[in-house]
């Protein structure tokens, strides 16, 4: 069964770096992206290497089980050539591709995923992040140790544990099937796109409903907004959607079409072998993915406890300031209503209060200053409902004033 809908690949250098590492594949049933690393002479050749090797999987399937082997199979065939390739020329030491491969077969999805490109399934409204990035801080979320917003901005978050490189002749490759449907909308992506639009407005441009080349113009065109410090690299694939294949040829993009991209750059003279810190190679762009030796990890993961700790000890300090302050706050404001007075009734006298006449849960802001001994039952009808309705004073010589008025005049102070 051929797959039925439309799809549409992109792939730009972004707006920071000087070539394009990544390489994207959309076929009738056959869709992948890589984004390759390792310096100017590097990454292109890694994932243009893996394009071309994982195309040849185009003829169709219609066994799940065979084509997620195949899938298997030729990833680890493609870490063996990458492999040959840097024995013949050091100077390639270093370099390596992620590989997010998506193939239709019948009614179903067969992915398979190394690396920290993603695959992302819109279905009815909703965007779900189907491969789990094989990065440090991604280990870091799942254990709980940060939150998936804090992992967007840690400055380890390129830094990959799994990948296909030329030191591994068996990778551990993440490999399942999936149901699919019609109406379903899939997009494969290198970290440029994830990495810098968030997953909200993914969500909200794969919704628009515009046809899969419309659609990758125009999260590209958000990546570029948004500074693209990476290449990017956008495949989208419709199953069974309104926008018909246009045409069964293949689109490659990315480093992978170039006729020569997959040649292995001549010699240079002065290099030496190296690994993932080559010495002696000189790329125009930096690699910003590699993967940690066990004594790196380790120093990353102490590094990052590190950061924790300071992040809790800081937010311990935060929280005593509040504190502090609000205690600070509380005080001044209790202090100021012990400098105010009413006159009251206790029982059967009338008393002057200290506070004011009002209680924060089993705290009373007020307390008796002095019971006059004036009863209640000595007062005039009008007076006495005064005082038990309590009369406010401006100070303590006014209330001393008011009680003074409110003595029967019999009466000798």
């Amino acid at each position: 069964m051929v797959f039925e809908g439309s799809s549409a690949a992109i792939s730009h250098t972004g707006k920071v770096r000087s070539n394009n590492q990544d390489s994207g594949y959309c076929g009738a049933n056959l869709f992948i992206v890589a984004d390759g690393m390792g310096g100017h002479a590097g990454g292109d050749v890694a994932s243009s290497i893996a394009i071309h090797r994982l195309k040849d999987l185009e003829n169709g399937y219609i066994d799940t089980a065979d084509a997620e082997r195949d899938l298997r199979d030729a990833i680890a065939e493609t870490a063996g050539q990458l492999i040959e390739t840097v024995a013949e020329r050091p100077e390639l030491a270093g370099m390596g591709t992620t590989v997010s491969a998506l193939m239709m077969v019948e009614d179903h999805a067969v992915i398979a995923h190394i690396g920290d490109s993603r695959i992302y399934l819109f279905r009815d409204g909703a965007l779900t992040q189907i491969t789990t990035d094989h990065t440090f801080v991604q280990r870091l979320v799942d254990s709980g140790r940060i939150t998936p917003e804090e992992a967007r901005y840690h400055p380890r978050r390129s830094v990959l544990m799994r990948v296909l490189g030329d030191m591994d002749p068996d990778p551990e490759v993440d490999t399942f099937i999936m149901p699919t449907q019609p109406g379903d909308r899939w997009l494969l992506c290198s970290d440029g796109l994830c990495g810098v639009v968030d997953d909200a407005h993914t969500s909200k441009t794969l919704d628009q409903g515009f046809a899969p080349g419309r659609t990758a113009d125009l999260l590209l065109k958000q990546a570029l907004d948004a500074g693209a410090p990476d290449n990017v690299t956008i495949v989208i694939v419709d199953v069974g959607g309104q926008h018909p294949l246009v045409s069964g040829t293949p689109t490659i993009v990315g480093s992978a079409s170039n006729p020569q991209g997959i040649e292995i750059p001549a010699a240079r003279s002065g290099r030496t072998g190296g690994g993932w810190f080559h010495p002696g190679r000189v790329a125009a762009n930096e690699p910003t993915h590699y993967e940690p030796s066990s004594e790196f990890l380790e120093e990353l993961i102490e590094e990052d406890w590190r950061r924790a700790r300071r992040r809790r000890v800081w937010w311990i300090v935060g929280l005593v300031v509040i504190l502090a302050a609000f205690a600070v706050a509380l005080f001044g404001a209790y202090s100021w209503t012990q400098t105010r007075y009413f006159i009251g009734a206790d029982e059967d006298t009338v008393v002057i209060y200290r506070g004011i006449q009002q209680d924060i849960g089993p705290l009373s802001l007020s307390s008796v200053h002095d019971d006059t001994g004036i009863l209640l039952a000595d007062l005039p009808a009008y007076q006495r409902n005064e005082v038990e309705q309590t009369i406010s004073a401006r100070s303590l010589a006014d209330a001393v004033a008011i009680v003074d008025n409110l003595r029967p005049v019999t009466e000798v102070p």
